[in-house]
C-alpha cells in the first residue's frame, strides 16, 4: 500500500547538491530543489550518510566518455550519489519489504541523488542496515562491496592476485577477503598508500610512480581498478593461464580490452576483459555481515558534512583517499 499521509506531510523541498554542467568539482552548489516522491515499489529515505565512489567522480566530470550515458552535452541527472543509507519515511504502491522508520541502505547507480537530505530507491536496490553498523560505514559498502565481491569470484586459494587501486575502497575491500581466503596479494597504488594495503592484508605493495607492477609477477590474477595500461602489458604481466580483469579506466582501454585482449586471449591461452559487476543486496549484503561481525574493516578515510560535498569530491579525486569517503548529511543518533 502506498502511505499518502507519510507523503503529504513531506516538506516541499530540500537541500541538495547539484550541478548543470561537466567540469570540476567547483561545479557543484547547494540548492533547494523539490523533494521527491516515490512511485510504485519504491520508498522515500531521509539520507544519513552517502559514500563517494569512483562513479561520482567521473560522471561528475563526463569522463571517460561512457559517464556521459544518458547526457551526452550535460548531466542526464543533477544530483549525484548512490551508495545511501538512512531512515525509510515513506512508501510508494506496492512496497513490501519496508516499512516506515526501517533503516536500510543501498546503491541507487542508476538514478543517483545521493547527496541530498532524502532520495527515492528501488526497493529491491536496498537492505536493512545491520544495527552493529553506523549508517556511514553502511554507506560505504555497496557498490565497492559490490566489485571486491564479483573479483573475489576469479580467484583461487593459493593463487597470486595483484591489484592495481588496491588503496581505494573497493580495493581495500578486496585486500581484505582476498587474505582471508587464503590468496597470495599484491597492492598497487601510490606511496601515501602503501601503509594502509599493508593493513588491509597486501603480502607485497608497489608504489606504482616508482615501478611498473605489469613487469612484476607473473600472477595468476590481475585486477584493475583504474585501468589504463595497454593489453599487452597486461599480458606480459599473467602467467601462463591467468586472467586480467579490468573495472573503470579510460574507454580506450575498455574498448581494447573487449576486442584487442579477446584475440590475446585466444592467441595466449590468457583471459583478458572487463570485469562484470552485479549489483543489488544479493551482492553485497553478504560482506555487510561480515563487516558487522567484525571479520572486515570497513576502511573510511574522511567524512564530511553535505555543504562540503565538493572538498569530499576533490579529495575522492586526488587520489589521496585512504578507503572510502563519505558525507554525512546529518548526524546519526
Amino acid at each position: 500500500m502506498s502511505d499518502p499521509e507519510h507523503i503529504a506531510a513531506l516538506p516541499a523541498t530540500m537541500r541538495a547538491v547539484v550541478y548543470n554542467a561537466y567540469g570540476p568539482p567547483s561545479n557543484l552548489r547547494i540548492e533547494q530543489v523539490p523533494m521527491p516522491r516515490p512511485a510504485a515499489g519504491e520508498v522515500l529515505v531521509r539520507l544519513v550518510a552517502t559514500s563517494v565512489n569512483l562513479s561520482d567522480w567521473e560522471t561528475l566530470r563526463g569522463d571517460p566518455f561512457y559517464a556521459r550515458v544518458g547526457g551526452l552535452t550535460r548531466p542526464a541527472r543533477r544530483i549525484l550519489g548512490s551508495d545511501i543509507a538512512g531512515t525509510v519515511v515513506a512508501l510508494g504502491s506496492g512496497v513490501s519489504r519496508f516499512a516506515i522508520g526501517d533503516e536500510v541502505y543501498g546503491d541507487i547507480l542508476e538514478r543517483k541523488g545521493g547527496f541530498a537530505e532524502y532520495a527515492v530507491a528501488p526497493e529491491i536496490a536496498l537492505a536493512r542496515k545491520p544495527a552493529q553498523l553506523s549508517f556511514a560505514q553502511a554507506a560505504a559498502i555497496p557498490q565497492s562491496g559490490e566489485i571486491a565481491v564479483e573479483a573475489m569470484t576469479k580467484a583461487r586459494p593459493g593463487s597470486r592476485l595483484l591489484v592495481n587501486g588496491a588503496g581505494g575502497g573497493s580495493g581495500a575491500f578486496l585486500l581484505q577477503l582476498a587474505k582471508a581466503a587464503g590468496v597470495q596479494v599484491t597492492g598497487v597504488d601510490n606511496a601515501g598508500k602503501l601503509e594502509i594495503m599493508r593493513r588491509m592484508g597486501a603480502d607485497e605493495t608497489i608504489d606504482y610512480r616508482e615501478q611498473d607492477f605489469t613487469r612484476t609477477g607473473p600472477y595468476d590474477l590481475v585486477i584493475d581498478l583504474v585501468a589504463y595500461r595497454s593489453v599487452f602489458a597486461y599480458r606480459r604481466a599473467l602467467a601462463p593461464g591467468g586472467r586480467c580483469f579490468v573495472v573503470g579506466g579510460t574507454t580506450r582501454v575498455l574498448i581494447r580490452m573487449l576486442t584487442v585482449g579477446a584475440l590475446v586471449g585466444l592467441v595466449s591461452g590468457a583471459r583478458l576483459g572487463m570485469l562484470a559487476v552485479p549489483t543489488g543486496p544479493a551482492r553485497f549484503e553478504p560482506l555487510a555481515a561480515r563487516c558487522a561481525a567484525g571479520e572486515i574493516q570497513v576502511p573510511i578515510d574522511a567524512e564530511y558534512e553535505l555543504a562540503r560535498t565538493r572538498e569530499a569530491l576533490e579529495y575522492h579525486g586526488s587520489g589521496r583517499a585512504l578507503g572510502k569517503v563519505v558525507v554525512r548529511i546529518r548526524d546519526e543518533v
